[in-house]
């Protein structure tokens, strides 16, 4: 027998949208679950044919509602249950972050990269063996 309807957190942790049904109470409780244009509480049950948005920075996902599984399914069975209705342009936007991540990693978080550790080695090799005497004066009323 087949389910009529279902928790709106259940079954997007069901769907593999969040990692564990409890981050995806949480998400509805944040307001970051929608029905239309309405936030909607995590007890809040849904039918097939539903459109739900789910917002994930930098993405807002949109997924329609085909059916119910008996369980947390596969990644290959996902498809079966849901339709993904997610715009090319917020797919790009994800893409972006993604490459964006690796190219402009921000500075002073976390340990140097490889590339960056031999780089900051020969920096600091090169001014270790500069002579400094060259550049400086002593005696600034010398000149």
């Amino acid at each position: 027998m087949a389910k009529a309807e279902e928790r709106i957190d259940k079954w997007l942790w069901e769907m593999r949208v969040f990692k564990t049904r409890t981050v995806a109470t949480d998400a509805c409780k944040k307001g970051r679950v929608m029905i239309g244009e309405t936030s909607v509480k995590p007890s809040r049950t849904i039918k097939p044919g539903d459109v739900i948005s789910v917002k994930k920075p930098p993405v807002t996902y949109t997924f329609k509602v085909l059916g119910f599984p008996p369980g947390r399914v596969g990644a290959r069975l996902v498809a079966e249950y849901l339709e993904n209705l997610t715009p090319k342009s917020q797919m790009d936007l994800l893409e972006m972050a993604r490459i964006s991540g690796f190219v402009d990693r921000r500075k002073g978080l976390g340990r140097p990269t490889k590339r960056e550790g031999r780089e900051l080695a020969s920096f600091k090799e090169e001014a270790f063996f500069l002579d400094w005497d060259d550049d400086f004066d002593d005696d600034p009323e010398a000149e």
